[in-house]
């Protein structure tokens, strides 16, 4: 076997993946440790079946969240950022937000401190997942939500403090705004750099993956200056740099008469409030979303629900030097140890990063296998429950059930 290397990256930002790459990973709070031995079984188990032993993942194991506090006295350590730094590729289980201790939520630290401005989260049926939705193997989507700014970039002041106090007296002696008493107070910056690069990455995943559209998610018609700009900043890095790959949907009609030429993606808007509307009723017409921070964390939970909740849905954190992956939902504290929840959501994270280091082929070997465990109903108690005539297994027992159906 290759000795262990770390994944480098090129001057055009792919990637230089090794045999035995050196994978950083946070097992998690609560929940965590749990679902990410039936994850890591399940990885290493598509690398093997796949590349027949000539591939294998080298785990380095990072201290962060309540484990990193124990030993280190940091929730987040500079030594584990600096690590996922620099290996490049890194996957994480949920982690407790420490209450008092001065990190809003370690998630999003992560993510804005590594600038890791595009959050990924595909959203695809999996056939016999119970459904509220009539026909869910309509939806296909991408949600590629910004990470760095808007409401999360946490900067806001508290009812009634100095901080607060000043800006609500700024905003009314310089600006002419009166706020009511005792406001809380927050600021939303949207950025037309940071908009253009999410937007970018959005239409090139568009691109790369055969996508017919990239929608431009905002509220613009109220926020005109923050989210309005979104959309426009991002027609314009469409036009800017994919010109000719991609069309307005204004063209399109114009034009083409409402048929885009091949090779083409459409670029289009919807108001959020009605895109929320449009993936109920017409969820076959949108592919890639791109959207602020706050549109995003909603639209990609509502669209998770729609094909069997956030048991099932992955997610990654993508920059331009290094990527996180991770189960886009919480530590569910009081399962703690319990070996039952659905680790679907980490493993199927995990087939995310195999296809993002280039090992295509045992990404797919990992969502083929979790769809055949499904079909057999050998599933946890969340979709047991659910699924007429399923056996209830243990998580453990339902990362063996998915390494099974490799063959």
């Amino acid at each position: 076997m290759a000795t262990p290397e770390k994944i480098s990256t090129n001057s055009d930002g792919s990637l230089n993946v090794p045999d035995c790459p050196i994978i950083p990973f946070i097992e998690g709070d609560g929940i965590g440790p749990d679902i990410w031995r039936a994850t890591r079984a399940v990885i290493e188990a598509a690398v093997e079946k796949t590349y027949g032993g000539k591939r294998k993942i080298s785990w380095l194991k990072l201290l962060v969240g309540e484990k990193g506090y124990e030993k280190t006295g940091d929730f987040l350590p500079d030594e584990a950022l600096k690590t996922i730094e620099a290996n490049v590729v890194a996957i994480k289980g949920p982690l407790t937000t420490p209450v008092g201790k001065g990190i809003r939520s370690l998630n999003v630290a992560i993510r804005q401190k590594l600038d890791l401005y595009a959050c990924v989260r595909p959203v695809r049926y999996i056939e016999t997942v119970p459904s509220p939705m009539k026909f869910p193997e309509m939806i296909n989507m991408v949600v590629f939500r910004e990470n760095t700014e808007d409401l999360y970039a946490g900067i806001e002041w508290a009812s009634g403090s100095d901080e607060a106090e000043a800006v609500a007296d700024f905003l009314k002696k310089e600006m002419g705004v009166d706020l009511p008493p005792l406001s809380g107070i927050g600021i939303k910056p949207i950025s037309p750099a940071n908009t253009k690069r999410l937007v970018a990455s959005a239409i090139l995943y568009a691109l790369e993956n055969g996508f017919p559209s990239v929608t431009l998610m905002h509220k613009g018609n109220i926020m005109k200056f923050t989210e309005g700009a979104f959309a426009q900043w991002g027609y314009q890095v469409a036009k800017e740099r994919f010109a000719d790959q991609t069309i307005t949907e204004a063209e399109l009609w114009d034009q083409y008469d409402g048929k885009a030429p091949e090779g083409k993606v459409v670029i289009k808007d919807r108001i959020a409030d009605m895109l929320f509307q449009q993936v109920l009723l017409r969820p076959d017409e949108y592919g890639v979303i791109a959207t602020p921070n706050l549109n995003g964390d909603y639209i990609s939970d509502a669209l998770a629900a729609q094909v069997g909740g956030l048991g099932m849905a992955p997610g990654a954190n993508i920059g331009d030097t290094c990527a996180v992956f991770e189960a886009t939902h919480g530590t569910a504290p009081k399962y703690t140890g319990m070996d039952k929840v659905n680790p679907g959501s980490l493993i199927l994270s995990g087939a995310m990063m195999l296809d993002y280091m280039g090992w295509k082929e045992a990404g797919t070997a990992i969502r083929d296998a979790i769809q055949a465990a499904i079909k057999a109903r050998r599933v946890t108690y969340d979709l047991a429950r659910q699924i007429e005539g399923a056996e209830e297994v243990k998580c453990s027992e339902f990362g063996a059930v998915i390494v099974e159906q490799m063959g």
